[in-house]
């Protein structure tokens, strides 16, 4: 097979100037849309009905990128043929993957995760059908997207029900979040743009018992042992300067990760690993 075999139509000017506006902030914000960049991440958007508006393959990259491809002309979604120079255009990465696509944005609202009436929690192409939900992390003030990106991934992972990042975080839809979660943008409920107090009440509302994490706690994750049974949202702080006073306070226990060699501490995205894995590992140990 040849790359001129697989005929792929090219964009217009105007088509490629969307989709360049994207790397802004307040485009992506007055569009509703964002971008995509890689096989992973663009492949799991595929698979979502309605997600996925376009996709652009650089011409050398077209034939192994042929399986996305075929998705997009199943799900009729839009492909177009770039040069290097165009897709370097939409992406800040300094070697792009050769595949970058154009998503809807697929945050929902902290009622459809935590509402009392809402039992199944609808993305805008699955449905997520557990009876209650038994574990969310909420990120208060995290700022850094790489870290953001990350906590989703880990979060997919250990099987959360949700991620919840408070008003004052990063953006969820900025490229290098979306890029570190690796595609797990896709595969369970996000929530953005809401106070964290409020996230905290409507988590507790829903049965949930929330735990804080602080380097300098009394009580280790080691020491909750059937605690971590129970439904928990995971209060991750600021990579920085980590949860203020006020915030620990709204918590029911602050928690610390021990650390048993001589690294002075964890990062926000390592640690909220640990935290969820403990918390999924027990829960799943006694159902």
């Amino acid at each position: 097979m040849t790359v001129a075999s697989i005929e792929l139509p090219e964009p217009s000017q105007a088509v490629l100037r969307a989709a360049r506006a994207l790397q802004r902030r307040q485009e992506r914000k007055d569009s509703g849309k964002f971008l995509v960049e890689g096989r992973q991440a663009v492949r799991e958007a595929l698979r979502l009905p309605g997600v996925v508006e376009a996709v652009y393959f650089r011409w050398d990259a077209a034939i192994d990128n042929s399986d996305l491809l075929d998705l997009a002309k199943a799900a009729g979604v839009d492909y177009y043929g770039v040069s290097e120079q165009n897709l370097a255009t939409m992406t800040d990465t300094v070697t792009p993957q050769g595949v970058v696509a154009v998503a809807n944005a697929i945050d929902v609202p902290l009622k459809a995760v935590l509402g009392k009436t809402a039992k199944d929690v609808e993305m805008p192409k699955k449905k997520h059908s557990r009876k209650d939900v038994s574990l969310v992390v909420i990120c208060a003030q995290v700022r850094d997207p790489g870290n953001a990106g990350t906590v989703i991934r880990c979060a997919d992972a250990f099987g959360a029900d949700a991620v919840i990042l408070s008003s004052d975080s990063v953006e969820v839809y900025n490229p290098k979040t979306v890029r570190a979660s690796v595609g797990s943008i896709f595969h369970l409920p996000i929530v953005v743009g809401v106070d964290l107090t409020e996230a905290i009440e409507a988590c507790r509302a829903a049965g949930m018992q929330i735990f804080a994490t602080d380097g300098a706690a009394g009580i280790d994750l080691t020491d909750l042992d059937a605690d971590l049974e129970k439904p928990t949202a995971w209060v991750m702080g600021n990579e920085s300067w980590g949860l203020p006073v006020e915030h620990l306070a709204l918590a029911d226990h602050t928690v610390a990760v021990p650390i048993y060699g001589q690294a002075e501490s964890l990062n926000l995205a390592t640690a909220a690993a640990v935290c969820l894995y403990a918390s999924a590992s027990a829960q799943r140990a006694s159902s």
